[in-house]
């Protein structure tokens, strides 16, 4: 059975790894600063141990981690969350959408866990990461960076974004994903494309979309990054088509006590490309004392 919160396309999903972690999705309702009702916060949570969380990128979901999660999961109690604004998590029309209330949100629900945890972040989540760490360092022991944004990859005009321009760039990201159903008949491209689109039919989705763009994104968080004093991995895919391949040594410098990993032959996602090898480097990282 599926969780009743999620939009009826879920119900499409052939593959066991995305039918399986969709099923385990769970919502929790979340205090925060940032609205009088509480928000209905999607997770999930396997295994047991020390705990691990991970952060999706950009316009995603806890589905990103389908195959990562179960892998961690053997050997770490392993939480994955939908960022506000982001998946499955509940979105509302008072709330304004940046890194901030990204981060506000994201200490309430860490509270769930309430101990110092290993923090990995793909993609945006690793900006998300890298702030968090900024500011909570008691509550993050390690962090584990995957093709982050940082240096790249953000939305730094997203604020000049005004009407008709704003819609016409929601909708232009929109349809890059959905049409991406009608141009790919490979069964493995086509059902992740649906577990990357099914969170656009949650309520709001275009609302908060707009408002996290206009807001700029982590655009101002490069200053920052030299500051993180928390021993931090390094994960890069050496095709990366997505943010430069030299913001990896970009960071590997800027943060004192990191190393960096080249992953081989692996584009911007190893987490659905190359979710073994993967794991296997994160959890030697967690295990060299």
């Amino acid at each position: 059975m599926f969780p009743t919160f999620l939009p009826s396309q879920v119900q499409l999903l052939k593959e066991n790894a995305a039918i399986t972690l969709a099923q385990s999705i769970q919502r929790k309702s979340i205090i925060t600063s940032l609205s009088k009702q509480a928000i209905a916060t999607a997770y999930v949570c396997q295994g047991t141990g020390k705990p691990i969380l991970l952060l999706h990128g950009f316009d995603s979901s806890v589905l990103e981690f389908r195959y990562l999660l179960p892998l961690l999961a053997k050997s770490h109690q392993t939480w994955a969350v939908d960022l506000l604004g982001f998946g499955f998590t509940e979105r509302m029309t008072e709330i304004e959408y940046n890194p901030n209330s990204i981060k506000a949100h994201l200490y309430s629900f860490w509270k769930l866990i309430d101990q110092p945890l290993t923090l990995v972040g793909a993609s945006m989540g690793g900006a998300t990461a890298i702030d968090f760490a900024l500011d909570y360092p008691q509550a993050v022991e390690k962090l584990i960076l995957i093709n982050s944004v940082g240096f790249s990859g953000d939305f730094p005009l997203g604020k000049f974004l005004f009407p008709p321009f704003d819609y016409l760039a929601i909708e232009y990201w929109r349809q890059r994903k959905l049409q991406a159903l009608y141009w790919e008949n490979h069964l493995n491209s086509l059902e992740a494309v649906r577990c990357a689109s099914l969170h656009l039919d949650m309520p709001y989705w275009y609302e908060a979309m707009l408002s996290f763009m206009k807001s700029g994104g982590y655009s101002n968080l490069v200053d920052k990054i030299y500051r993180i004093k928390k021993p931090t991995l390094i994960l890069w895919g050496d095709r990366d088509d997505t943010l430069s391949v030299n913001d990896a040594t970009k960071f590997r410098r800027a943060i004192a006590h990191s190393q960096l990993i080249w992953l081989k032959n692996c584009s911007h996602v190893p987490q659905l490309e190359q979710p073994e090898v993967l794991a296997n480097y994160i959890q030697a990282y967690l295990n060299d004392v």
